[in-house]
Formats: structure tokens, sequence, C-alpha cells
């Protein structure tokens, strides 16, 4: 069963392994897509964002936070699904060409070792930050539309009214 893990396993590096694969596709003037996120309960939004990020360029680079990180920004109860399986999930889909987890609390360290031609974030998860890194090294942002209630978010409520409404009906 560990066998299974070993072609997506390939597609996950470390910041210095992921900074050298991009100088290398640079290079070889491969048009380079990242996006960024704590990707927690994958749904089909993070697809429609991980599809149409990879359909603007050559190679999609999913920069994934790590468990710390998406504690520190989102909650202490989350992630839900640990760092290791997040990425493991995103390496496993064809459109992703590699995934790399970083420990800030924002993604423009790793964008600034990764300078990508194209950063790809929702309209409702930007706040900015990543522009001045991507336009330094004349990349562009590109904002998408979020799928219509489809957020881990409202999964997760979802899932705890569903909870209460078990326990109310237990306990009548």
């Amino acid at each position: 069963m560990e066998s299974d893990y070993l072609k997506s396993d390939e597609k996950i590096k470390s910041k210095k392994e992921i900074s050298n694969i991009a100088n290398e596709l640079r290079e070889n003037g491969k048009k380079i897509v990242t996006t960024n996120g704590a990707f927690d309960l994958l749904h089909s939004g993070h697809l429609k964002s991980i599809e149409t990020a990879k359909s603007l360029g050559d190679v999609l680079i999913v920069c994934l936070n790590s468990d710390e990180s998406v504690r520190r920004y989102k909650s202490p109860l989350r992630p839900i699904i640990s760092e290791k399986h997040r990425a493991r999930m995103l390496a496993a889909l064809t459109n992703v060409d590699y995934v790399v987890i970083f420990e800030e609390d924002d993604p423009r360290s790793i964008l600034e070792s990764i300078k990508p031609n194209i950063h790809v974030k929702s309209k409702s998860g930007y706040k900015g930050i990543e522009k001045e890194v991507v336009e330094k090294y004349g990349g562009e942002i590109r904002l998408i539309d979020d799928v219509a209630g489809l957020s881990t978010t409202d999964i997760v409520k979802k899932i705890i009214e569903i909870e209460n409404s078990e326990k109310r009906k237990n306990h009548q």
C-alpha cells in the first residue's frame, strides 16, 4: 500500500529543490504558474482553481501551507488533514506538477524562490500581499472566481450542523 504514494511523493519538493527546479524550468523557457493555500478538505472549488491555474502555463507548482502556518492564520483547530496527506492529495492530481510545503504565514518567501510567471489566487482569498514579489520578477497575479458555496469553512460548518442535528435527534 505504501508504494501507492511513491508516484505522487516524487512531486513533493523541498523549498531548495523547488527553487532549483524553477530555475531550470525558466532556463528552458517554461511558463511557471503557482497557487497557494491550505487545501485542507480538497473539494471541487480547489479542483477548478487548480485546473484554471494549470491552463495558464506549462508547469503548475502548488505552494501548500504547513500545519503550523495553517494553525496560525486560520485556527488552532485546523488543519483537519495533516500537511503530509494534503500534499499527497494535491500531488496525485494530474494538473499539479509539483507541491512545496512552506512554513511561513504567507507565500511571499516561497514565491521569491520560485519567481512564477503567473500566480493564481481566488478573488475572495486575495489580500494583495503576493503582488509585489510576483511583479518584481515580471510575473502577474491572476484572480479567479470561487465556486459559490464551496469552501472548507462552509464544509466544516455543514458537518457541525449535521452532528448537532444528530445529537438533538438522539436526545429526544
